[in-house]
């Protein structure tokens, strides 16, 4: 059976019982010498079954002390504890949510904004799909979204659901100096979170050596950078130092045949600029328009590539404190009835 304590400094404390003994002993040494003018009678009296055996009581509420303090300790049985390795990647997901994502485009038949549209492709590309998209369960998949300030919605996390319901709650800005598209700010704080992931993970390991052999940052983006400190340039270059692959999907604006995703756009993607720094970092950029084209480019990236990580499975405990108690209580107790009524007159 494997099992543990769940707090096991509190088994220190069991140093104190020697203590407790030996101070015991000192006292009932001092007590147990009698005055009396006939010596000779009381050692031929000898010693008594009780006064042999006076030691009991405190035997039994030493082994009370040491029940109670196991079950302050918590005892747990390990139920399905497994250690497993798993392929995967660290994956950012960045999502413009700039005033032009706004617009209303027709998608699965219903008028919605641009931006809704974008959340309902990139949570099947979480989750996956009956189609093309097989989800991407166990990669560590973190999401930042972006207008005029980029900021992260959830740090790498390989908890999907909870990926899913921050997906669900990007809303576009309410104040319109919020509203700009700071897309250099964005891949700088993407490729931050993934360095700052790698490095906990080699600490964690306790492996110097250790990398991520993918780490990758999908980019979703309607405009060209006109807001934030970088330029989307700046953050190639950085990229490509730490071995972060960049992905940039660019909506496109204007209308076409076949049926759009996309409405108008009021500030173009600019398809060269973009295209050159995904390719810097061993990228890929893609201008999209349709919803077909759009469902593609996330079924490519599901053929990354993967690295091997430890995983730890799902684990359940039984507690096995509560025997341990009711002994520790039953052990107060018949130490109080013994040394009150058997050894009330050594004691």
């Amino acid at each position: 059976m494997n099992w543990q304590f769940a707090y096991p400094w509190v088994l220190l404390f069991g140093g104190t019982l020697p203590i407790i003994w030996g101070v015991r002993l000192f006292l009932f040494s001092r007590k147990q010498g009698i005055m009396s003018s006939v010596p000779s009678r009381i050692a031929a009296a000898g010693k008594s079954t009780r006064t042999v055996t006076s030691w009991v009581p405190m035997a039994i509420l030493s082994l009370a002390i040491a029940s109670l303090l196991i079950a302050l300790a918590r005892p747990q049985e390990v139920i399905d504890f497994t250690k497993t390795t798993r392929d995967t990647i660290a994956l950012e997901l960045v999502v413009d949510r700039s005033g032009s994502m706004e617009e209303k485009v027709t998608f699965d038949g219903q008028r919605i904004t641009r931006l809704e549209a974008v959340k309902r492709v990139v949570e099947q590309f979480v989750v996956g799909d009956e189609e093309s998209l097989n989800g991407r369960e166990g990669d560590l998949l973190g999401l930042i979204v972006f207008g005029s300030f980029a900021d992260t919605l959830m740090p790498l996390t390989q908890s999907h659901d909870a990926l899913v319901e921050a997906i669900r709650r990007i809303e576009l800005p309410r104040i319109e100096r919020e509203r700009s598209t700071a897309i250099g700010d964005a891949l700088m704080l993407a490729i931050a979170r993934l360095k700052a992931s790698e490095d906990a993970m080699r600490r964690e390991m306790d492996d110097q050596d250790f990398a991520l052999k993918s780490k990758a940052i999908i980019l979703l983006t309607d405009g060209e950078n006109r807001a934030g400190t970088y330029s989307p340039q700046h953050a190639a270059a950085l990229a490509k130092d730490w071995g972060i692959k960049v992905y940039i999907v660019g909506i496109r604006g204007g209308t076409s045949a076949g049926g759009l995703l996309f409405g108008g756009n009021r500030q173009e993607v600019n398809d060269k600029r973009m295209s050159a720094v995904a390719q810097y970092t061993g990228g890929q950029y893609w201008g999209v328009d349709r919803v077909a084209y759009l469902e593609q480019v996330y079924a490519q990236i599901d053929e990354l590539e993967r690295s091997t990580i430890e995983i730890s499975e799902a684990t359940t405990y039984n507690e096995l404190y509560l025997p341990f108690a009711i002994g520790g209580l039953f052990g107060f107790v018949l130490s109080t009835l013994v040394r009150s009524i058997v050894y009330r007159s050594v004691l």
